[in-house]
């Protein structure tokens, strides 16, 4: 009969301590490199982005239309698509009032009053 056999449980604190340590690491590096919890970037306000809505259309190839022609007047300008079949053009604030007045007589589209 070897000597400490019975009812002894000492061969589990090596796997219970060693188990404990991974969870603790795991929690520690879900907290480190989580997500947040909905902590996202909020959005800023429609009035104080970066870039201004001039016009919003129906189709992606009118939208980029739009774009070139804004691009020939020397007004910089991106296409957003936030939803199907709807494609918003933006300018920077300073070209706006140029960038309106060019798509309220594109075809196609809805020019956005600033």
């Amino acid at each position: 009969m070897p000597i400490g056999a019975g009812s002894s449980l000492h061969f589990l604190v090596g796997p219970a301590i060693a188990f404990l340590a991974l969870a603790l690491l795991v929690l520690f590096l879900r907290w480190a490199f989580g997500t947040g919890y909905g902590r996202g970037t909020p959005e800023p306000p429609a009035g104080e982005g970066l870039l201004t809505l001039v016009a919003t259309l129906s189709r992606r190839e009118s939208a980029l239309a739009l774009r070139a022609v804004l691009s020939d007047a020397g007004i910089r300008s991106t296409v957003r698509f936030p939803a199907p079949h709807r494609a918003d053009v933006l300018v920077f604030p300073e070209d706006a009032a140029r960038a309106r007045s060019l798509a309220a007589v594109f075809p196609g589209g809805r020019a956005v009053d600033g």
